[in-house]
């Protein structure tokens, strides 16, 4: 069939030349296709890179190991991203938003995370999560109160999980009942991300236990209503990142801070998990990339047998290996993003971006401490901080397996 195909010649082209049929095919053709490649980036997102890569650097940078030793985000960093537009990436610049593309938010987490994966957590959680349902969901009336706190001052946090729902997210047990000019919230959260800093809860609660995933509602609960900390975790890796347990004992929460419609909270956490896999795959990408751009120099600094280790063929295909592997993450990573933005179906794409970035996150970073030798092994140079951070990548926000089932009922729809 290709060959057949490739000897039938426009009736236009029949008394052109070979050559010159073949360059009018690979040249202006193409070009006027004006097909771009998956890392062209407008001028817009490319200053937003620049812009991100210098906070990271001068401002949180210097503040990564204190941070991560005392397991507490600086106060410092959290108001220098709302200073910065970090927080209200996609907001309108009506509420105070920087009203920029999902992409950019991608961006901005993959650029936090090249420096501190828990930094860029927080930010992710905030914009991808929090945010998107605000913006998505919220009524006109909830948008003009808490967008603009979203965008410039107060920090969100996405309470979904508890004891008993972990990847079954909607065996949930937490219990909303209605009064009369309020919602009763009773139950506990775990693994909460952001929730010591935050002021702002989204909380998924029952409204009725007997409808099942179809009586779960999202509940929009402020800080001073009564939220408790019951319990800050210490973690093997992104320490500086808040993850508690939360209780919910009697609080009161206003019959209009429900959010997307009584009932329909399962359907939002669908939503806005699948995006948020995006986000995290933007995290483990700039986690490997910020793992090799910190060990690989050091390879050609430190020589052995008189010349770096870096010259040695053995580290030399490790380290071409490892930057294909970056590469790749990076490709599905953007056209997971991309294909949101362009209003396409993405769960697929999402599901292997946030897969294979985990993946080599881990790879990549454990890489990296081996190539340092024993200094990567010390905590002084932070290599080994990349490598502790990457394990959660397999875990929040869907495992590991959890993406593999997602991406294996695709293949089995297609090909069933």
């Amino acid at each position: 069939m290709l060959r057949i195909a490739a000897r039938i010649v426009c009736p236009a082209f029949k008394n052109v030349p070979t050559a010159a049929r073949t360059r009018a095919f690979s040249s202006s053709r193409v070009a006027a296709s004006h097909i771009a490649s998956l890392d062209n980036f407008s001028e817009e997102e490319e200053m937003l890179r620049d812009a991100v890569k210098r906070f990271a650097t001068d401002v949180v940078g210097p503040r990564v190991r204190e941070m991560d030793e005392k397991e507490m985000m600086a106060p410092e960093v959290i108001k220098g991203l709302f200073e910065q537009g970090l927080m209200g990436v996609e907001i309108s610049s009506d509420f105070g938003g920087a009203e920029s593309s999902f992409t950019s938010a991608i961006i901005v987490i993959e650029e936090l995370a090249k420096v501190d994966p828990s930094v860029s957590v927080l930010c992710d959680v905030h914009n991808t999560l929090v945010n998107t349902i605000f913006r998505k969901h919220a009524t006109p009336e909830q948008q003009k109160k808490y967008l603009p706190q979203l965008a410039q001052s107060k920090l969100g946090s996405f309470c979904l999980s508890e004891a008993a729902s972990g990847s079954d997210a909607f065996a949930l047990q937490t219990r909303a009942e209605k009064k009369a000019d309020h919602w009763l919230l009773n139950g506990s959260k775990m693994w909460i991300t952001n929730s010591f800093e935050a002021e702002i809860f989204l909380v998924f609660a029952t409204i009725d236990p007997s409808k099942g995933y179809k009586g779960i509602t999202c509940f929009i609960v402020e800080r001073d209503m009564g939220i408790k900390i019951a319990k800050k975790e210490q973690k093997l890796g992104i320490r500086a990142s808040s993850t508690c347990s939360l209780d919910f004992d009697d609080v009161q929460v206003p019959l209009e801070n429900i959010i997307g419609g009584e009932g329909l909270g399962y359907k939002l956490a669908i939503e806005i998990l699948n995006e948020g896999r995006i986000g995290i795959a933007g995290q483990m990408l700039g986690l490997a990339q910020g793992a090799f751009d910190k060990s690989v120099p050091y390879t050609f600094q430190r020589k052995q047998f008189g010349k770096p280790v870096g010259e040695f063929q053995g580290m030399q295909f490790q380290q071409a290996e490892a930057a294909v592997q970056i590469e790749a993450a990076r490709l599905l990573t953007y056209n997971a993003a991309r294909r949101k933005e362009e209003g396409k179906s993405f769960v697929k794409e999402a599901a292997m971006a946030k897969y294979y970035s985990s993946v080599i996150a881990q790879k990549v970073s454990g890489a990296a401490i081996e190539w340092a030798g024993g200094v990567g092994f010390t905590r002084e140079t932070g290599i080994e901080k990349y490598w502790r951070d990457s394990k959660i990548g397999a875990i929040y926000e869907g495992t590991s397996n959890i993406q593999l089932q997602t991406i294996a009922k695709f293949i089995q729809k297609e090909y069933s």
